[in-house]
């Protein structure tokens, strides 16, 4: 999987039903293209199928945040690679110790251990300290959630 891969994932995950017309032009490449890339997912299963989401279960996810330190200019590649994985929920980018924010959710922790060790491998990524979020308190929409860690 190459970086045009992760973005037409992305932008798949942001909206399963754009048509090739649309995603061509976003991604700079052909539709003749999109249609190859999204077939050879399909067959390699890393696209197992388009589905509607309803929200989430409670109880049926592992939830987690992962703050990032990233070495030199590194931050926008990061960013890039982690836009291309399905359990990225949000993206943040703070300043402090840490340079990105990483909320993550993920179907079972056998998925979520994979995914947290190929995050570790990213090009740029320096240091990573996870956690995994436990008992809800109080619920924030993610628009809210990201106006909280901009104000900060």
């Amino acid at each position: 999987m190459d970086d045009l891969d992760r973005e037409l994932i992305s932008l798949l995950r942001s909206d399963a039903r754009m048509p090739v017309s649309s995603l061509a032009p976003r991604l700079g490449v052909s539709r003749a293209t999109v249609r190859a890339r999204i077939n050879r997912l399909q067959e390699s299963g890393t696209i197992q199928g388009f589905t509607l989401a309803l929200g989430k279960a409670p109880g049926s996810q592992v939830r987690a945040i992962t703050t990032l330190k990233v070495e030199g200019q590194a931050a926008e590649s990061v960013f890039r690679r982690l836009t291309g994985y399905s359990e990225v929920h949000a993206l943040y980018s703070t300043n402090g110790r840490w340079d990105i924010v990483v909320e993550i959710e993920a179907t079972n922790l056998e998925t979520f251990d994979v995914l947290l060790r190929d995050i570790r491998r990213i090009d740029g990524v320096s240091d990573s300290e996870t956690s995994i979020l436990l008992a809800s308190r109080k619920s924030v929409k993610s628009a809210e959630a990201a106006n909280i860690f901009q104000s900060n």
